[in-house]
This record gives structure tokens, C-alpha cells and sequence, in this order.
């Protein structure tokens, strides 16, 4: 065995783990509905984002997202949260990268306490979880890996 698996990616590629995190203050102009709560396609842009750092640390391009197999909404995301994003690579191929993502709520408004009130989540809430895969181009990046040039 060459220490390649049938996907094209080498057995030990480092960039098998990569994580990124992105961190971001949900603004009351994004409340869309009763009770602060924000649409998913929200969450999923915070994805798009995250999985671009991700693509450009791995491959040194932006990337484009192919799609996700699987989204998960778990607990609400309000206007006024801070959301933590993270994107774990869990799959290399010859020019796909298959992603992990998580979205948690780290501090939350409370309005009922005060117009300005809030309060750090300990632990967070688990709000949105998927798994999605982008795409790079083909090129010396890729064939050999952002960290070998």
C-alpha cells in the first residue's frame, strides 16, 4: 500500500483536523421573527464564511461550497447572541475538502433583565451542527498540500 486512501488523499495528510473558529455578535437588525429569532440562513452564511478560512489555509484559495449532506437545528439563535463558528476538516480528497461544522451560542441577551443585559453561556448551546463539502481548483496547492510549497 502506497499510504493513500481510495479517495485520492494521502492516509496522513495534515490538514485532516485543520480546525478554524470565527466568532460573531448576532445584530438586532437580523431578527426576523417573533421572540429575536434569527433565520438558519444566517448560521450558514457564518458556515460559508468559516469553510473560506479554511480552503485558504489548506489550499491557499477561497474555495466554493459544493453543499452540505446534512444540517441540523438544535437550539434557537436570537438576535443579540454571540455565536461561535467552528469548521473541522474531517475529509481530503483530490480537490474536495469535507467539513464539520458547529455553531454554539456563547453569550445570550437578556432583555428581560435590562435593554442591555446579557450573560455568558456556561456551557454553550450546541444551536446548529452540519457537515458540507467545498471544492478547490486543481493546481500545485492541491496536489501537494498548502504546507509543501
Amino acid at each position: 500500500m502506497s499510504g493513500r486512501r481510495p479517495d485520492g488523499g494521502a492516509a496522513d495528510d495534515p490538514r485532516l483536523g485543520l480546525s478554524v473558529t470565527h466568532r460573531r455578535y448576532v445584530p438586532y437588525g437580523h431578527a426576523h421573527y417573533a421572540g429575536n429569532l434569527v433565520d438558519g440562513a444566517y448560521v450558514l452564511g457564518l458556515f460559508g464564511d468559516v469553510a473560506t478560512e479554511v480552503c485558504i489555509r489548506t489550499d491557499a484559495d477561497e474555495g466554493l461550497f459544493a453543499g452540505y449532506a446534512e444540517v441540523r437545528f438544535r437550539e434557537p439563535v436570537r438576535a443579540g447572541d454571540v455565536l461561535e463558528v467552528e469548521a473541522t476538516v474531517i475529509r481530503v480528497g483530490n480537490r474536495s475538502r469535507t467539513l464539520e461544522f458547529a455553531c454554539r451560542v456563547v453569550c445570550r441577551g437578556r432583555p428581560d433583565r435590562g435593554p442591555s443585559a446579557a450573560e455568558v453561556l456556561d456551557p454553550p448551546l450546541l444551536a446548529v451542527t452540519a457537515v458540507g463539502t467545498v471544492v478547490v481548483p486543481p493546481g500545485p496547492a492541491t496536489a501537494e498540500g498548502a504546507g509543501s510549497r
